[in-house]
């Protein structure tokens, strides 16, 4: 089963891109936490920085348990801006840093739409 959220971050993409079920996971030598996307019908891996999580969505360490409890708070965020990455790079994959959650237009709550 696949979550199509509300597109209100990206209602305008020219892609399709939907988010499926199935649990992240946590890469340590990256330090990141993986999730899959699905743009067009097809599967894209995408990731998320241990800083990210860290400055955004409250981890307080870049320990395996606690990115994860970041991400599943913050998901539907994550995923928003995700979207909206996916559509500025032609639906490749993409790793989420801190710095992109600060970018103009990169998330439903920022940018003008209140």
């Amino acid at each position: 089963m696949s979550a199509t959220l509300p597109r209100p971050a990206y209602e305008d993409s020219r892609m399709h891109i939907t988010f499926p079920d199935d649990p992240p996971v946590f890469d340590g030598a990256n330090l990141t936490v993986q999730f899959m996307a699905r743009v067009d019908g097809e599967t894209v891996l995408c990731a998320i920085s241990a800083e990210a999580l860290e400055d955004h969505f409250g981890a307080d360490s870049a320990l395996e348990s606690a990115l994860m409890a970041a991400f599943d708070k913050g998901r539907n965020r994550i995923r928003s801006v995700c979207a909206e990455a996916l559509d500025r790079n032609g639906g490749e994959g993409v790793v989420l840093h801190s710095g992109l959650f600060r970018v103009e237009g990169m998330e439903p709550d920022r940018g003008g739409a209140a």
